[in-house]
């Protein structure tokens, strides 16, 4: 208990590098996390609040730090491919592509025509998989229980498909420097084809559960608003910045892999039942996302070309001092950047890895202020943000 007249925050412990820049005004400070259930995560926000509204909420982040880009660098290249996994464990196949792609231009590696195919048909079952986590907690966080376990059934079986490809069903390891690590078994395409054939029904009926309820959407409309220059400004990503109406999209605008044989639309929000770049259109983007990766899949296995899943890769992978290398994906939470600079042998001399769930937390202590408290939970999950991507 703090003396009479004196400030409260001087005697927490805990944020007090946030708390200096807290001006004590009488209004509570309330700690939401490190392990509250709407956070998905560790991370924690110290909310500033007058009664049940808020003042701000600033995010504070570090728990689950584990020095990855360090490991990256005390690994060999090849060796570092299972980490990658944990950068964003929801979606790892987008973490495995990024660091193969920056080490395949690293050491100039050509990879097999079928080989990229494969990797499109991972990372596209891999964003649907993530997007229903997202869209499924999202309802589940606002009070919607029962969209939940239909969100999860379907990624069960996207699960399964995974794990029949690469035996693992989350952290995938599938993806190799010089290619993949498996090529598709026998009779995939045409279990794959059957998912997207019902997922794509599913979708339908998703939306007349959820997407378009009126309760949901009056909860949703005009909240956390984020306009194109604010999006811009705070270098969102992936369907947080779509959501705002800018129509940019790695795989089409800046084309990797197999990505340019494909058609596919880039969903944008429109502000159809609020304010363009709220929470319903954020919500709105992921859903269409997972229409259009349902076209890709099909495409990718009508198209699979013959041929290897593996480049002829050296046993040894070294680089001249110096050298350095970049690669970008869209990842399932946007823009995923690596940038690797080569040392005296066989591991990384820097490893940088940016990601699009750092660059969210970065927004919402401006979202936060004026919204109800309760709104906070439903501003978090509309960004879409993974603890070990913001972290790392």
């Amino acid at each position: 208990m703090s003396a009479p007249g004196t400030d409260p925050s001087a005697t927490m412990t805990s944020g007090k590098e946030v708390l200096k820049r807290i001006e004590y005004s009488g209004e509570m400070l309330v700690n939401m996390g490190p392990q509250h259930p709407s956070t998905h995560g560790v991370i924690n926000f110290l909310v500033q609040t007058d009664g049940e509204e808020m003042t701000r909420a600033i995010p504070e982040v570090g728990y689950l730090h584990r020095s990855i880009e360090k490991i990256g660098e005390r690994c060999e290249y090849a060796g570092f491919m299972p980490y990658t996994d944990r950068v964003d464990y929801i979606a790892a196949m987008f973490a495995n592509q990024g660091w193969a792609m920056a080490c395949e231009r690293l050491f100039a590696i050509e990879v097999p025509k079928r080989a990229e195919y494969c990797r499109v048909i991972a990372c596209e079952l891999n964003r649907i998989a993530s997007h229903l986590i997202s869209v499924g907690t999202m309802a589940m966080d606002v009070g919607a229980v029962t969209p939940f376990p239909y969100a999860l059934r379907e990624r069960e079986f996207i699960n399964d498909l995974l794990e029949e490809l690469c035996g693992a069903r989350l952290t995938y390891n599938y993806l190799r420097i010089g290619g993949v690590a498996f090529d598709l078994p026998d009779g995939y395409s045409e279990r794959v084809l059957r998912f997207v054939d019902h997922f794509e029904k599913v979708l339908v009926e998703f939306d007349r559960l959820i997407t378009q309820n009126r309760i949901f959407v009056e909860r949703l409309r005009g909240l956390g608003v984020i306009s194109r220059a604010l999006a811009i400004d705070h270098c969102l990503v992936g369907p947080n910045l779509r959501a705002s109406g800018v129509d940019w999209d790695l795989r089409r605008d800046l084309p990797y892999s197999a990505y340019p044989d494909f058609e596919f639309a880039v969903p944008v929000g429109t502000g159809a039942v609020g304010k363009t770049g709220d929470a319903w259109d954020r919500f709105w983007v992921r859903t269409r996302e997972m229409q259009e990766s349902c076209r890709i899949v099909r495409q990718a296995l009508q198209k699979l070309p013959e041929g290897p899943v593996m480049a002829k890769v050296p046993r040894r992978l070294k680089a001249p001092e110096g050298t350095d290398a970049f690669s970008r994906i869209e990842s399932a939470r946007g823009d995923m950047q690596y940038y690797v600079v080569a040392g005296p042998g066989e591991m990384a001399h820097r490893l940088k890895i940016r990601t699009g769930s750092f660059n969210a937390m970065g927004i919402i202590e401006k979202l936060s202020r004026g919204i109800m408290l309760a709104d906070l939970v439903a501003l978090i999950a509309s960004l879409d943000v993974v603890a070990p991507e913001i972290d790392r």
